[in-house]
Formats: structure tokens, C-alpha cells, sequence
């Protein structure tokens, strides 16, 4: 049972080990949404994620018991970054089994962090069986989410809010395991049960919708997401109950959008959010979220753990996916001064160029003629109209437009 004082008594413990997240009201986001929009930022935790929070607890709670032959846990990153990290201020070693899909920057975090990492399996659940069979040698498994006192260090998120925020009218929180928002919703629906709570998953992996539907945790298919911090074929048992009573929906959003909502909180914002952090934004942005008109609304950015390589991906597919880039194929004379007369073109439609790829020596192309493939930077799918009229306008024809 999570009780709104254990949740007070994890928040008197976590004070001296966690950071107090920022609160930050997003006028942007309010103008863009017509309600008052507040993010609350996690990404900013030790570790880059709220996960510590229901670690450390969670060890506090047993380290006598821990102390003599460790702990471990099976996460593919923010959970071992969070439990490495408080088990080394406890002095209590930490074994974390990790899938090989893991990037190396989440293994060297884990490690740095003074966890001993185990590498086993295709996915998470793999990673959780080899765990839970290495425990049975006398360490102590810490489940990411299907723990009372797991949920009980995140819920402290929620008073966090409350103590930030006077009466907020919805929290939007991210679901993968159901760990974060049971927490969050207990803390919250007990001190202000007016206060609606929405969680929202990535459609790549609806498991606590498809539990709801089901009324029971079910296995699902895991299909690959840009959010991988909620991606769990199934909610946690406890936390399904919690969702059952206290949640009040579960969304799903599309790669897509979340791709561009983490494009629009670095841009406008300047916050590095990993995909699960990112969903609340981008289901308010596909509408499968519509916040009261004039209303307070918390959106929980979970963390901001993303590599630098996915998140480079992430931002040109949200740059295509909404028009700020703008590719196409122009066939043209191979003759001196072709070039610049049609750039000269592009830039009185007011695009910048970004890559330029001639090519000649392919079939079906006509001796004399050359291949131009452009990448332009466009201000959105208006502007790529107007690109596109205007060039036809003067003659070109763009063979392979891309929006």
C-alpha cells in the first residue's frame, strides 16, 4: 500500500541526496496550448532522471540487509545509472545487467557511477530474467517499477509539484512500467483530488492501455521506440492497481510527434529531453490531450539521457517531419553558370542551402544534363509551398519533392 505518509517520510530521507527539480512555466507552450504550462524538469536530476529518487529510497530501506553481498538490478539506462549511484553512497555494490542493444555512453555512465555491469540479452526482459537468476546467490533484486518502495521514493515528485504549484488542474506523466505515475498519483490525488492525472505511452508499446482495456497487466509486443525509457511490454502488477484507482486516462503518441516534441523543448526551451521525457508535450501537440482552457497544467519531462547520435537522428527527422527541411531533384543543363542561376533562385525564395549532391552518371539521365539533389532549410510546410510554386514559377521542375 502506497500511503501519502510513507511518501512524506521518502521525501524527508531523498532531501539530502536528490535535487529538488525545477518547476518551470513555459509562456511558449501556454500561448501555444491556451493554458498555463508548467514543466517540471527531471531531466535536471542526479543522474539525468527521476529514477534515483525511488532507488535511493529503496536502499535506504534495506541497506543493513544489502550491505554484506550487494544488489542488483536489469535496466538498459536511467534505472542503473540511479541505482548504481545510491548504492555507492551507501557503500553497498551494485550489479546492473544491461541489454546488448544498450549504448556504450549508458554502460560508462553505469560504471562511472560504481555499478558493475553484466551484459545479457536482446531486450529488457531478457536483461531481468539473467537478474533476477544471478540474485538468487544472495543479492538483493530492485525492480525499476514494480516495487512499493520504488514507487514511493518517485511519488515524492508529487509533493514537489503540489509544494511548487497551487492546485494544478491536470499532471501529465510518462508510463512505461507504471512505477512513476502510481507514485506521482498517490501523493497527488490524496492532497488534491480534484486534480486530474493523465499518462500517455508511446503506441510503439501501449502496455498499461492495452492493461486498462484488458483489465490486467497483459504482455504486449514491444516494437522499437525513440522513447525507450518507457518502453515495458508489461506494467508493473502494484502499479496497475494504482492506475486502475487514481489515473484517470492513458494516451499514446506516434514517433513522429515525439521526435518533434523533443525538437520543440531543445529549440524553444533549450531542454534536452530523452524520448520518454518528451511524450507529455507530444500529446498535447496530437491533441490526444486537450488541457483546460485557461487551466494549470504540469507536464513531467522524465529525464534527458539521450546519445548523441540518436538525438542528432531525432532532430533532422523532426526538422523533415515538419517541414523545416525541404528535400527535392531538379534536372538541369551541364553548362557553366546553370548552378548558380538556380541557386540564385532558391535564395530569392528565401531557403538556405544546406547540401547540394550533383550527379551525372546514372541511368535514364540524358547526356548533357545533370542531376541536382538539394536539402534546404525551410521555416515550415508553407514555406516549402511557396518554394516549391516559385520555382515552377521560373521554369524548374522538381522531379522528386520531398515534404
Amino acid at each position: 500500500m502506497i500511503t501519502l505518509k510513507a511518501i512524506k517520510h521518502a521525501e524527508t530521507i531523498l532531501k539530502k541526496h536528490i535535487l529538488r527539480t525545477p518547476l518551470l512555466f513555459s509562456d511558449t507552450f501556454s500561448k501555444m496550448f491556451h493554458a498555463d504550462i508548467y514543466l517540471k524538469l527531471e531531466n535536471m536530476q542526479k543522474t539525468g532522471s527521476f529514477k534515483i529518487r525511488g532507488a535511493t529510497y529503496k536502499l535506504h530501506r534495506i541497506a543493513k540487509k544489502a550491505a554484506a553481498k550487494g544488489v542488483i538490478a536489469a535496466s538498459a539506462g536511467n534505472h542503473a545509472q540511479g541505482v548504481a549511484l545510491a548504492a555507492g553512497s551507501l557503500n553497498i555494490p551494485s550489479t546492473i545487467v544491461m541489454p546488448e542493444t544498450v549504448s556504450i555512453a549508458k554502460q560508462e555512465a553505469t560504471s562511472a557511477y560504481g555499478g558493475k555491469v553484466v551484459i545479457h540479452g536482446q531486450n529488457i526482459g531478457e536483461s531481468l530474467e539473467k537478474a533476477k537468476e544471478i540474485a538468487a546467490d544472495g543479492m538483493i533484486f530492485i525492480h525499476p517499477y514494480d516495487d512499493e518502495d520504488v514507487i514511493t521514493g518517485q511519488g515524492t515528485i508529487g509533493l514537489e509539484v503540489l509544494n511548487q504549484i497551487h492546485d494544478p488542474d491536470l499532471v501529465v506523466v510518462p508510463v512505461g512500467g507504471g512505477g512513476l505515475i502510481a507514485g506521482i498519483a498517490s501523493a497527488v490525488k490524496e492532497l488534491k483530488p480534484g486534480t486530474k492525472i493523465i499518462g500517455v505511452q508511446a503506441e510503439a508499446c501501449p502496455s498499461a492501455a492495452k492493461a486498462r482495456l484488458n483489465r490486467g497487466p497483459v504482455c504486449g509486443d514491444v516494437q522499437p521506440s525513440i522513447a525507450d525509457g518507457i518502453n515495458v511490454g508489461k506494467i508493473g502488477d502494484i502499479s496497475y492497481d494504482i492506475l486502475e484507482r487514481l489515473v484517470d486516462d492513458v494516451v499514446l503518441v506516434n514517433e513522429e510527434y515525439i521526435a518533434a516534441a523533443m525538437l520543440l523543448l531543445l529549440e524553444r526551451k533549450k531542454i534536452l529531453a530523452e524520448g520518454a521525457g518528451a511524450v507529455c508535450l507530444a500529446a498535447l501537440m496530437n491533441r490526444s490531450i486537450l488541457p483546460p482552457r485557461g487551466g494549470k497544467v504540469v507536464l513531467l519531462v522524465s529525464g534527458g539521457n539521450v546519445d548523441s547520435q540518436l538525438l542528432g537522428r531525432i532532430v533532422a527527422k523532426g526538422l523533415l517531419q515538419h517541414g523545416r527541411i525541404m528535400r527535392f531533384r531538379i534536372c538541369l543543363d551541364d553548362r557553366p553558370g546553370a548552378l548558380a542561376e538556380l541557386l540564385s533562385h532558391v535564395a530569392k525564395a528565401k531557403a538556405n542551402v544546406m547540401t547540394i549532391n550533383h550527379t551525372r552518371n546514372i541511368r535514364g539521365i540524358p547526356l548533357g544534363r545533370v542531376y541536382i539533389d538539394f536539402e534546404l532549410e525551410t521555416r515550415g510546410a508553407n514555406h516549402i509551398r511557396e518554394v516549391t510554386d516559385y520555382l515552377n514559377s521560373v521554369g524548374y521542375r522538381i522531379d522528386r519533392p520531398e515534404e
